[in-house]
């Protein structure tokens, strides 16, 4: 299987090299460690499914295509290309279909990889390197930094969610203040609960410092 992982690395470094939007390669790798933290003191599931379902999670994601069937077949493409299994195959995508966000909707996960993946992926979303992906997702959609006229969202269809008006501070609580209970396993929750008290303290900064208080 070391030849397919191999394989994946490359097909993603190729689809995803190039990003700026904080969804590169160097996030998918990040969340391919956390995934391996998080299973290493779990002591549960599959590897190769979770390594695999790691590196190729963002593939058919519709906000990095032109449309989400465009990513799903790209995806398809590339699982046939490699001769994997076909029962393997359908493992790793039925875990890729609920790891991603998207506006916060609630997905069953049946599989103890889908959790470990969606809690490494969530956590890559959290703490100092979750700022900085807000930030640089944020000026990819030409999102302002911070417009106090824009009111927090709640509850969004996924149109809303991808295409509203909002802004990067806006989106720590439209979503990443919301993660840190949203963790599946053990070792998740613990992680997330430093991650998101920086946070907290980078806006409590942030509003000192915007307000001239700092």
């Amino acid at each position: 299987m070391i030849d397919k992982i191999a394989m994946a690395e490359e097909f993603v470094k190729t689809e995803l090299g190039n990003d700026s939007s904080g969804h590169d390669w160097h996030h998918i790798d990040r969340v391919r460690k956390n995934a391996r933290l998080i299973w290493s003191k779990e002591q549960q599931g599959d590897w190769f499914i979770i390594e695999m379902t790691a590196l190729l999670h963002d593939i058919p994601d519709d906000k990095l295509n032109e449309s989400e069937e465009a990513g799903w077949m790209k995806l398809d493409s590339f699982l046939q290309s490699i001769d994997l299994d076909i029962e393997i195959s359908s493992r790793i995508k039925a875990c890729i279909d609920t790891v991603s966000y998207k506006g916060g909707r609630v997905t069953e996960l049946d599989s103890i990889e889908a959790e470990i993946v969606q809690d490494a992926d969530r956590l890559d979303a959290l703490g100092a390197i979750g700022i900085a992906r807000t930030f640089a997702f944020g000026g990819k959609k030409g999102h302002p930094i911070y417009e106090p006229e824009l009111n927090v969202r709640g509850r969004m269809s996924l149109e809303e969610y991808r295409n509203g008006d909002s802004s990067s501070v806006n989106h720590f609580y439209e979503k990443l203040l919301k993660l840190k209970d949203k963790m599946n396993t053990e070792q998740a929750k613990q992680l997330a609960e430093e991650r998101h008290k920086f946070m907290e303290s980078f806006l409590e900064q942030f509003y000192s410092e915007w307000n001239g208080k700092a």
